[in-house]
C-alpha cells in the first residue's frame, strides 16, 4: 500500500511539472510539447488523470486543445465515474462539507450562473447535476436550468409544450441523469390543468433538445401531492416516495408507470400512509435505493430501519437497523419535554441522507438535531458533528436538502 501511494504521488508530481512546463511554454511550444508527451500514450495519460482529484482534471484541460478534447470525451468521463467524491450538501444553498475538517472553498456561494430577475434556487440534485429553477414569481415565467457545480456549465432548459397554460400548471418538475446510463439527461414534468383530471407527463431528452408528451397519466389526490418533493431517480427509473397505498415508479426506458410495493415495517410505522404521511428519508446512494423510517421512538430507545429495494423493484429489504440511543444523550437539545414521550414528535431531528460508502463500514446517516448537524456511522454507530449553523431550527424539509457530487459531464452548453 505505501508503494502504491508513494508511485502515485510521483505520478501526480510528474504531471504538476508537466502542467508548470506547458503553461510557460509559448503556444507554438506548448502544441509541439503537449504532442510529444502524449504522442500514442492517450491510454497512459487516462490511467494516470484518472487517479487526480477532479480539480486539478479540470486545470489540465487548459494545457492543450488536445487535452481538452481527451479530458471532455464521454469516454473518459465514464471512466472517472468511480473516482467521482460525495464532498456534502447544499442545504437552503448552504453548502455543508461531510468532512467537517474540509477546509475547501465551496463548489459556489451564490447561484449566478445566469441573469434570472427572479433569483435561482435548487429545486433537485441527480449524480452531480442540478436542477434549478427561478426563485420568486409566478410558475408561468419561470426558467428552468441544469448546473455542473463542478465545471461551472449550465443549459437553460426550453419551456415546455403548451404555453403558459401548462406551465402555470406544473406540479412537478425533476432529473433523471446518471453518467453510467448515457452522456445525456432527461426531465420529467408533471402536469394538470383542472381538479379531478389526470396527470400529464412529459419527458425532455437533452441530446434533441425538445420536449415530447407520454402516452401515460395517473391520478393522484390530494393528501398524496406531497410525494412529488420526494421522488428520485435510480435504475433508470423516476420513484415516488412510498407515502400511499399505491405508489408509482415511472420508466423512462419504456415510459410505463408500474407500481411500488411498500417495505415491511411495523405496524405502528405503516398506519400513517393512508393519511400521506413522508418518509423520514427516501434517497439513493451508489446505486441503492433507500428508504428510511422510524421503527422504535419511545423514551428508552430510538432506532431508525433503513430499507433498500432489491434491482427488480420487486421489494424492499432490511439493510440497517440503526440505534440512535446515545444522541439524545449527548444532545439532549433534540428532546421536545414539553411533549408527551410517546408522540410521535417527541425526539426532533430529520434525516438529511444516507451516503453509501464504498466500504461498507465508511456508510453513515446525516442527521439535523437543532442548531446541529450530525454525521452518524450506522455500522460501528460512532457520530460527529459536521455543522454547528445555529439558524437550522425547525424543519428544514426534504425539498431543501440536496447532495453535492464532484461530476466531469461536460455536454452542458458553456
Amino acid at each position: 500500500m505505501v508503494n502504491t501511494r508513494s508511485k502515485i504521488k510521483k505520478i501526480q508530481n510528474t504531471i504538476n511539472l508537466w502542467f508548470s512546463k506547458a503553461a510557460m511554454a509559448d503556444t507554438n511550444h506548448l502544441a509541439t510539447e503537449s504532442g510529444a508527451l502524449i504522442g500514442s500514450n492517450d491510454d497512459l495519460l487516462i490511467e494516470i488523470l484518472l487517479r487526480l482529484p477532479v480539480t486539478s482534471v479540470l486545470r489540465f484541460k487548459s494545457v492543450s486543445k488536445h487535452w481538452r478534447s481527451l479530458l471532455s470525451h464521454p469516454r473518459f468521463t465514464l471512466l472517472y465515474k468511480n473516482a467521482s467524491s460525495y464532498p456534502g450538501l447544499f442545504v437552503r444553498n448552504l453548502y455543508i462539507p461531510f468532512n467537517n475538517e474540509d477546509r475547501s472553498t465551496p463548489p459556489f456561494r451564490d447561484l449566478d450562473f445566469y441573469p434570472d430577475p427572479c433569483g435561482i434556487r435548487i429545486v433537485q440534485s441527480c449524480n452531480g447535476l442540478l436542477l434549478c429553477c427561478s426563485h420568486r414569481g409566478e410558475e408561468r415565467v419561470h426558467k428552468y436550468y441544469v448546473f455542473n457545480p463542478t465545471t461551472k456549465q449550465f443549459a437553460v432548459i426550453p419551456s415546455v409544450l403548451g404555453g403558459a397554460a401548462t406551465r402555470k400548471a406544473i406540479y412537478f418538475m425533476g432529473l433523471a441523469f446518471h453518467q453510467t446510463d448515457c452522456v445525456h439527461y432527461k426531465l420529467v414534468c408533471f402536469h394538470r390543468a383542472n381538479r379531478g383530471e389526470p396527470f400529464k407527463i412529459q419527458i425532455y431528452s437533452s441530446d434533441i433538445g425538445k420536449w415530447k408528451i407520454s402516452d401515460q397519466s395517473f391520478s393522484l389526490s390530494a393528501p398524496y401531492y406531497a410525494s412529488f418533493h420526494y421522488i428520485v431517480y435510480w435504475n433508470q427509473a423516476i420513484h415516488w416516495a412510498p407515502c400511499c397505498v399505491t405508489p408509482w415508479y415511472f420508466k423512462l426506458d419504456i415510459e410505463e408507470l408500474q407500481s411500488l410495493p411498500l417495505p415491511m415495517m411495523p405496524e405502528a410505522s405503516s398506519e400513517g400512509y393512508e393519511n400521506g404521511d413522508m418518509p423520514l428519508y427516501f434517497g439513493e446512494s451508489r446505486g441503492h435505493l433507500h428508504f428510511v423510517e422510524a421503527a422504535d421512538r419511545s423514551v428508552s430507545h430510538l432506532q431508525l430501519n433503513v430499507y433498500e429495494m432489491l434491482n427488480d423493484h420487486s421489494g424492499w429489504f432490511l439493510k440497517y437497523a440503526v440505534e440512535l440511543d446515545e444522541l439524545p444523550d449527548a444532545y439532549p437539545e433534540m428532546i421536545r419535554d414539553y411533549l408527551d414521550p410517546s408522540s410521535r414528535g417527541y425526539y426532533e431531528f430529520e434525516v438529511f441522507d444516507v451516503v453509501r460508502g464504498e466500504r461498507e463500514d465508511e456508510t453513515f446517516m446525516v442527521i439535523r438535531i437543532p442548531g446541529r448537524i450530525i454525521r452518524f456511522n450506522v455500522v460501528d454507530k460512532s457520530f460527529k458533528q459536521i455543522s454547528d449553523q445555529i439558524y437550522l431550527h425547525g424543519l428544514t424539509g426534504h425539498v431543501n436538502v440536496h447532495r453535492y457530487i464532484e461530476s466531469l459531464v461536460s455536454f452542458l452548453y458553456e
